[in-house]
């Protein structure tokens, strides 16, 4: 099972600023998966940190203080029952 804290991030941005606001994100260490989606957010960023501090420091310190991010959403998984097509015990 893997460790640490593992969410959902939706993002809404600026339109002038999607394509900054996305590289940027994508350059945290902690993404694993970037989004852009049609629908209320622009961006969906899946990502992974050690603990919930350090969750709080990425969304607070990081994200947030990107120019041109005007708010998020998280969804923390709380577990995962199939992942790449393929069912998951964890």
């Amino acid at each position: 099972m893997p460790r640490g804290v593992l969410a959902i991030i939706h993002v809404f941005v600026e339109s002038s600023k999607l394509e900054e606001v996305a590289r940027k994100i994508n350059d945290l260490p902690e993404t694993l998966d970037l989004y852009e989606v049609t629908g209320e957010f622009d961006i969906i960023a899946i990502v992974r940190s050690e603990d919930v501090t350090s969750f709080r420091n990425l969304i607070k310190d990081k994200i947030m203080k990107i120019d041109g991010v005007k708010s998020t959403v998280t969804s923390m998984v709380l577990y995962t029952y199939k992942r790449n097509g393929r069912p998951v015990e964890e």
